[in-house]
């Protein structure tokens, strides 16, 4: 059976960190930080809608550039959300390039940015390809608390953190999971392809099982019987990323309760537990402390990131200490 919306980390676990968020038989893709997208395909870059950046920390913001420059000629928006004060990063990266060779006939691209502090998004302003990317200020959208993002199938929420600047992490909520499972298209001779998007919403909708779903010119099949042969539904999936924070009490208690239940959680754990000083001194976590969170928040998987070079040799001990708190509630580590 095929999840609708795939996560994989964009790096290796010692280079920048970054979660790329497939939507499969969709164009469409979003991004937890904005690190180096050397490994994503041009194809990839231009599927991608909202982008979610935790901080301004050259390794979680230096592929700006890199995704400005693929999306430029592409119509529409890019929705990036980031912590307060980045509205303005954002603009000072703008205006680094010049943009004579823009006007009103240049494809009508648009960066619109909104800043999430405290519950809510507090601030939004638009910069539109067609105007030189000059910035308009715009009322923050009507969401409720810790949303960034709403739509019919999915939302994504955020909480902010310590880091010795305010640093934000993320978790996307389906509202229903209709996943695919590819025999059954195969045994019904159905292809893959965007008319599965709208049978979903369709499937999402609870609509009749007589109500016919087309799929090219002069094909349709009814979502009764996708539902018998194709379509496997249950709750929503859960993916959360937590990434640079202290740990610390309110730290902690913010962050269980953002990836709570998580199937998947993408959680940084750059130092072994012996180095929990320095950890601390920089606001990260320890391995064991990412643990820690993972079983408190009671997630089904997690996935470590955001290794420290200095432990290049010792990976495998990094996750071992993950591990070990995570599997084990009376585990206990001293730092060192």
């Amino acid at each position: 059976m095929t999840r609708l919306i795939q996560a994989r980390l964009i790096n290796e676990p010692f280079d920048d960190p970054g979660l790329f968020l497939d939507f499969r038989f969709s164009r469409r893709a979003l991004l937890f930080d904005l690190g180096d997208l050397g490994p994503l395909s041009t194809r990839e870059i231009m599927r991608v809608t909202d982008v979610f950046v935790s901080h301004a920390h050259v390794d979680h913001f230096i592929g700006f550039d890199r995704m400005l420059r693929h999306l430029l000629h592409r119509p529409g928006p890019v929705n990036i959300t980031g912590p307060v004060g980045f509205i303005a990063r954002v603009e000072g990266r703008l205006g680094g390039y010049s943009w004579n060779l823009l006007d009103g006939n240049s494809v009508d691209f648009r960066i619109v940015v909104q800043e999430f502090s405290g519950d809510r998004v507090t601030a939004r302003a638009e910069f539109r390809a067609r105007e030189a990317f000059r910035r308009r200020e715009l009322d923050p959208p009507d969401l409720p608390p810790s949303r960034v993002l709403q739509e019919e199938a999915f939302s994504v929420e955020a909480a902010e953190f310590d880091h010795a600047i305010p640093s934000l992490s993320f978790a996307l909520q389906e509202k229903i999971s209709v996943n695919v499972w590819t025999p059954g298209l195969t045994r019904l001779r159905l292809p893959v392809g965007p008319w599965l998007n709208e049978a979903k919403r369709a499937a999402r909708q609870e609509l009749p099982d007589e109500t016919s779903i087309h799929v090219a010119t002069g094909w349709e099949v009814p979502l009764g019987e996708l539902r018998e042969h194709v379509f496997r539904q249950g709750p929503g999936q859960r993916i959360a990323y937590l990434v640079d924070m202290a740990f610390q009490p309110e730290n902690r208690r913010r962050a269980v309760n953002l990836a709570r239940g998580a199937d998947q959680l993408f959680i940084e754990a750059g130092f072994l537990n012996e180095d929990a000083a320095l950890a601390h001194g920089h606001r990260h976590l320890t391995a064991a402390e990412a643990g820690i969170i993972a079983r408190e928040a009671g997630v089904n998987r997690a996935i470590p990131f955001h290794f420290s070079a200095r432990y290049f040799e010792r990976e495998q001990e990094l996750r071992d200490e993950l591990e070990k708190a995570f599997a084990n509630p009376v585990a206990t580590f001293t730092p060192g």
